[in-house]
């Protein structure tokens, strides 16, 4: 049986500029939406995280204000609670790519501090590219990429066209005036990616070769679609 690995944020903070911990973790829309269609597809589920640690929900993904209401962030907060697999992570280091058919990095604020520095990300992110099976990450998930940038500065996913969230979309999120970095600032200039971006806070997915990434929550159930049609 198709199995799809989640890789996810262990941090329930993103640090500022001025110090201030934003208190986050992953986002529900961009995990659980996923989750939904690899189950739909028949597909096993499971999961890592920086040192196995269980992750944290952000709080807002499972408000009303985020869920088109009550009745809707109910739904999240229930489809959270029966995504059992998401809860209880092995360490990332402990991963044999040769069990899954690919991996998905969901986003929210939380990749933005502990992935890009997490060696043990970035080795199984390298790994993954060259095994020739699907990288796919969504929303701030491409932070993740960072990782991969080698002592020489170059990175295996240099020169891929690919999506996260945008510098427009940061802004009107609040805190791009107060972020140490931006995610599209240091995929270009570090990666060396190919980025490209839609008008904020619509649907958009790029596919380059095996890497699939999804610019923003709402991208995260087309991409995982496109994810199920490359497996199938």
């Amino acid at each position: 049986m198709t199995k799809i690995l989640f890789v996810i944020t262990a941090a329930d903070h993103w640090t500022l500029a001025d110090g201030t911990r934003q208190p986050t973790g992953f986002w529900a829309e961009e995990a659980l939406g996923p989750y939904q269609i690899f189950k739909e597809a028949g597909y096993q589920i499971a999961a890592a995280t920086p040192g196995g640690v269980p992750p944290t929900v952000d709080v807002l993904s499972l408000s009303p204000d985020f869920n088109n209401g009550e009745e809707g962030a109910e739904r999240m907060r229930t489809a959270l609670r029966e995504a059992t697999e998401l809860a209880h992570p092995k360490r990332i280091e402990d991963v044999t790519i040769d069990d899954y058919e690919a991996v998905f990095y969901p986003g929210g604020w939380g990749p933005m501090e502990d992935l890009p520095g997490d060696a043990a990300s970035g080795k199984l992110l390298t790994d993954w590219i060259t095994s020739g099976k699907p990288v796919s990450l969504v929303c701030h998930g491409p932070a993740a990429l960072l990782a991969t940038i080698g002592p020489d500065g170059t990175s295996p996913y240099a020169g891929y066209r690919l999506t996260g969230l945008s510098n427009a979309e940061e802004q009107q999120n609040g805190l791009a005036d107060r972020a140490k970095w931006l995610l599209q600032d240091r995929l270009v200039s570090e990666l060396g990616a190919d980025y490209r971006e839609a008008d904020p806070f619509t649907p958009h997915v790029e596919v380059d070769r095996t890497l699939y990434t999804g610019q923003n929550p709402v991208s995260a159930v087309p991409l995982a679609q496109e994810l199920v049609k490359a497996l199938r």
